[in-house]
Order: C-alpha cells, then sequence, then structure tokens
C-alpha cells in the first residue's frame, strides 16, 4: 500500500526519483526501495516525503479502494507520459476522496443518482441523420428542449456522471478523459482550457456513453462522438432559427455570438452549420481559411466562452457535515485543506474577504 501510493503521489507531484531524494535529503537508493517495498522510511523522512509531496502522512497508509477502469483520454499524441502521470494522481486522489465521501452517507441516502440511459434509445444509430436523431431524443429525455446548455456539468452530475476538475498544467495538450468506477462513469475536464472546449469534452463523453453498442461495425466512433457533441450542444433546429436554411455568406460576428449563446467554439459551430446544410461545404473551406489567415483556429477571437466547474463535491460534503454524517476534521480532510481554512470558508470568512477585494 505505502510503495504503491508514494510512487503515485511522486508522479502526481511531477518529481523524480531523484528529485524527490533531494527534497527529503535521503539517497535516489532509498526512494527506489520506498517505492519497491523493499524498506520504509523513518518517522522523519515519513514527514519530509508528505511535506514534499504536498499530502498528509495518513495519505501514504489508506486503502486504495478505487479503480478507475476503462481510461481513454483526449489529448494530443505528443503529451508527456510525466503530465499525464500527473493528471492520473490528480484524478486518482479526487475519485478516492468522492468514494469516502459517498461511503460516509448511510445506506439510506443517495446522495447522487446512478447513471441510466434512457430504455426509449435505439439499439442501432446509422450514419448522420441517425446521430442527430438520438442527440435531440438525449434532449428530450432529459427535458432540456432546445435551449442553450447553461451548465454542463450540472446536467451530467444530476445524472449521476462524476465530472473532476484537474488544475494540473498541460500546455493545451490535455483536453481530458473518462473512464469508469465500478458502474459511475468518470469524465474529466482541464481547468485550463476555456468552457466551450470543456463542454465540447463532457459533450464528447456523453456520446460514447450514448452511442456506444449502438453504431454499425467499422465506424470511427470518435468522429460520431464529435458530431454527437456538436448537434447535443446546437441542436439543428436552433442552427436553422438563428443562421437559416440555406446561407451564401457568413459573418464572423454571427458565429461569435451564436459561440457565447450555446457554448460551442466557432469552428465547432461552422461544422454544425454544414452537417445541418445551412452553407455549402465550399462556404465552409472558405471560413476555413479565413480562419486560418486570422489565426482563429488557434485562439478564437474575442473574449473566452467562461469556464465550467463542479460545486457538487463541496456541496456533498457541507450536506453530510449538516447532517452530523461527519465532523468538521473529516470534512477539511475531504476537501484538501487545513481545519483553520476550513473554519474560515465555513463562517464565509473566504468568501466575505474574495467579496471586498
Amino acid at each position: 500500500m505505502f510503495a504503491q501510493r508514494l510512487a503515485r503521489a511522486r508522479k502526481a507531484a511531477g518529481l523524480s526519483m531523484n528529485a524527490l531524494a533531494s527534497k527529503v535529503g535521503v539517497s535516489d537508493n532509498a526512494i527506489k526501495k520506498y517505492e519497491h517495498g523493499e524498506s520504509m522510511p523513518t518517522s522523519a523522512n515519513l514527514l519530509m516525503l508528505a511535506k514534499a509531496l504536498d499530502v498528509r502522512t495518513e495519505y501514504f497508509f489508506r486503502p486504495i479502494k478505487v479503480e478507475l477502469k476503462g481510461v481513454e483520454y483526449r489529448k494530443r499524441a505528443n503529451t508527456p507520459q510525466k503530465i499525464l502521470d500527473q493528471i492520473n494522481g490528480d484524478v486518482m486522489d479526487q475519485a478516492e476522496r468522492w468514494a469516502e465521501l459517498i461511503d460516509l452517507y448511510p445506506d439510506s441516502v443517495k446522495p447522487i443518482p446512478e447513471f441510466t440511459l434512457p430504455d426509449s434509445l435505439p439499439h442501432h444509430v446509422e450514419g448522420a441523420a441517425g446521430i442527430e436523431a438520438v442527440a435531440d431524443q438525449m434532449r428530450s429525455e432529459w427535458q432540456i428542449g432546445f435551449n442553450p446548455i447553461p451548465d454542463m456539468i450540472d446536467i451530467l452530475e444530476s445524472k449521476g456522471v462524476m465530472i473532476i476538475c484537474t488544475d494540473v498544467k498541460a500546455n493545451k495538450k490535455f483536453d481530458g478523459l473518462a473512464g469508469k468506477i465500478e458502474n459511475t462513469p468518470v469524465v474529466v475536464v482541464s481547468t485550463y482550457q476555456p468552457g466551450d472546449r470543456q463542454r465540447f469534452t463532457l459533450a464528447h463523453e456523453l456520446g460514447h456513453l450514448v452511442l456506444s453498442g449502438r453504431l454499425p461495425e467499422g465506424t470511427d466512433e470518435e468522429k460520431a462522438c464529435n458530431h454527437f457533441a456538436g448537434a447535443f450542444l446546437l441542436p439543428k433546429q436552433a442552427v436553422l432559427q438563428h443562421i437559416g436554411a440555406h446561407r451564401r455568406a457568413l459573418e464572423p460576428r454571427e458565429l461569435y455570438m451564436l459561440k457565447h449563446e450555446f457554448g460551442i467554439s466557432m469552428m465547432a459551430i461552422l461544422m454544425r452549420l454544414t452537417q445541418c446544410g445551412a452553407i455549402s461545404e465550399s462556404l465552409q473551406k472558405q471560413n476555413f481559411m479565413r480562419f486560418n489567415k486570422q489565426g482563429w483556429r488557434t485562439s478564437e477571437p474575442g473574449e473566452p466562452y467562461p469556464q465550467e466547474d463542479t460545486y457538487l463535491f463541496k456541496q456533498l460534503v457541507y450536506r453530510a457535515l449538516g447532517e452530523s454524517y461527519i465532523g468538521e476534521s473529516k470534512a477539511a480532510e475531504l476537501m484538501g485543506i487545513s481545519l483553520s481554512q476550513f473554519h474560515k470558508e465555513r463562517k464565509l470568512e473566504v468568501s466575505n474577504a474574495v467579496a471586498h477585494q
């Protein structure tokens, strides 16, 4: 247990064995032996390890009860393994705290619903028309209608999907990942991505949950999920209402306003306009060339779409505290902050200080 946790914490901190050894004041070989389970650190070195890795000492001895299975990354091919290790460590730490929090609730209370797909979904989804139809059906089943979705994270969490936001800096090389903890779908998004990219990642991963096992053999599921994501965020009915059925030219400002109304990138909107038949492929190509010339494919113009965040974990910590399922010390531990900091947050002193800055 200790060896596995030490290795995970070191990788999550982005440190090599040599770097950690230097921080703790021991040899590289000592760290290697710790991680291979060949020896244990002294009490003094254990405290130094915890400080160097920014974890509590009890972290090293907590039983590993969570396994994230079926992990799929949305990343660039050249994303360094070091960054993926850091992300994996952060995700597993948050997932373990999630699992521990849920276990602290009594069996009679279910703080989050079990994720299920509507029984009415078709068994087979074929072609672009089938993907459009199933995206519309999901909106209908979830009673979203065809209006903009104000908060993708809230929608998915309310349906039983665990959302984890990671603060690991990935230099735009990582959008997110998906997996499962037992029967609970888990989707991870980066806090360093603009809101429209976060939302597309969330909708894309929902696409995998919806389309898995329903597509014809040989279908490129990644492309199908991209199509689903666009259709879920910006339905065809909304495209035709805002843009019109047949356009011969487009103003960039139209795309910009639609982006901020529906929370989907201008590039993705261009794809949607073609998919919905509102513009021709030649007009799409003209606009892609314009985007290339202006540098908008790398960084779209104007204000970025606001980022999304998850508040459910903290809300459930305070709910557990309010219901006396846990005490302040456990609440602070679950939230990864000191007890004194938790006291300030609980009394809204932190919020008040920010509000007066």
